[in-house]
């Protein structure tokens, strides 16, 4: 049974009750949704895939426009990092989950929607038998491992995938539906290598633009449940916050994909983080670290505390450096170093830090190729520090 025809059987069963009809009195009086097409939405079935910074004003949203039963996948909980731009958590939040965060919020905003919450990590052994009941899945996660997993099992499944993206003042949105246009292995065959795209956890996002890119979000899983106007199915709407600018590109389906071509190769679900070499988790401390020496950071304490000479050189961007820093330590940007390098004394031992020691481990590897031996990593870098150490140094 096709999306419309399955929403539009069961909508013609659903009465909408007085209190619906006054919730909703705006949308009744538009001639493209009626008491029809609101039937439609209190029928459907959506599934949120994360409850962050995108999910959150989409839940929001359908919420507040009945959508029926709202879906919610996440295993995470509510950081007060969160906070900054993931609108459906609050302050007294902190520390729980974050679905159980997402549905209090939504039952406040409208106690007519039923919401079904997942506390688990979406993979391949449950994303089939997690997307089955709904009818639209929505893609709201932050890494590539979980973007291909989502779409191909909406693939399998012949379900639409609503995709957004964002990434410090830019975003995008499109609708991925392999039965009706291209697929997200159209637009992206392969994932780009593992640690060249910066998450928002390392690049940072501003607070607003997912609100932006998960307001499209919602605007086209609307579209789909009433089947009105032109859902972005083959085209990827690129929003730009600091130009103030919308552009448009056409995507076309790949006849040679693996996943929705004329010869469709991909079966089943495979381990995407396998695939990506990168693990499905957001931020520099969920990364593959690389295998070099390290130094805990009581152990950084102990040297300083007995003034044994070492060189302590921080790889972050000077912005981070202004919100935080370790006495003593030099600023030299990772993207600096191959052209800084000999600033670096060769004659003492150097220890390497940055956020979260993912980028400090990469300055060593660099300088051990330049012929540095006496080398190491703070583990954990400057957040582990202001965790163990120093806990008046702020946390970002």
């Amino acid at each position: 049974m096709s999306l419309l025809s399955r929403i539009q059987e069961t909508a013609g069963a659903l009465p909408l009750h007085p209190s619906e009809m006054r919730r909703y009195s705006r949308h009744l009086i538009m001639p493209e949704v009626t008491v029809e097409g609101q039937r439609k939405l209190k029928a459907a079935r959506v599934l949120a895939v994360g409850t962050g910074g995108l999910g959150s004003p989409l839940l929001a949203y359908l919420a507040a426009a009945g959508v029926g039963r709202l879906g919610i996948v996440d295993f995470d909980r509510v950081d007060e990092s969160n906070l900054q731009r993931q609108i459906i958590h609050r302050q007294s939040s902190i520390g729980h989950p974050k679905v159980e965060s997402a549905r209090r919020t939504i039952l406040e905003i409208n106690p007519h929607v039923e919401v079904e919450t997942h506390e688990v990590a979406l993979r391949s052994d449950n994303a089939l038998e997690l997307f089955r009941p709904y009818d639209i899945i929505v893609d709201g996660t932050d890494n590539f491992p979980t973007r291909y997993l989502v779409n191909d099992a909406c693939a399998l499944l012949g379900k639409p995938n609503v995709y957004g993206s964002i990434f410090r003042f830019e975003g995008q949105c499109t609708v991925f539906w392999a039965d009706r246009g291209p697929c997200y292995r159209c637009l992206y065959p392969e994932p780009p290598p593992p640690g060249s795209v910066p998450s928002c956890a390392e690049g940072g996002v501003l607070g607003i633009l997912p609100g932006v890119i998960g307001v499209l979000q919602a605007i086209e899983t609307v579209k789909l449940i009433l089947g009105i106007g032109d859902p972005l199915i083959g085209r990827l709407l690129l929003f730009d916050a600091l130009k103030m600018r919308f552009r448009e590109m056409k995507l076309r389906k790949n006849p040679d994909c693996p996943m929705c071509g004329k010869v469709r190769t991909i079966t089943g679900l495979i381990d995407y983080e396998q695939f990506c070499g990168a693990p499905a988790r957001e931020g520099p401390a969920h990364q593959e670290m690389p295998k070099v020496p390290e130094i805990t950071c009581r152990d950084l304490k102990k040297k300083i505390d007995a003034r044994k000479p070492f060189a302590l050189i921080d790889v972050r961007e000077p912005h981070e450096f202004q919100i935080s820093r370790i006495p003593g330590s030099t600023l030299i940007p990772l993207g600096d170093v191959p052209k800084r390098w000999q600033e670096i004394p060769s004659d003492q031992e150097i220890i390497l830090h940055c956020k979260a020691g993912v980028r400090s481990a990469k300055a060593l590897i660099f300088l051990r190729q330049q012929g540095y031996k006496n080398l190491l990593n703070l583990k954990g870098g400057i957040d582990a520090w202001s965790e163990e150490v120093d806990p008046s140094l702020p946390r970002y």
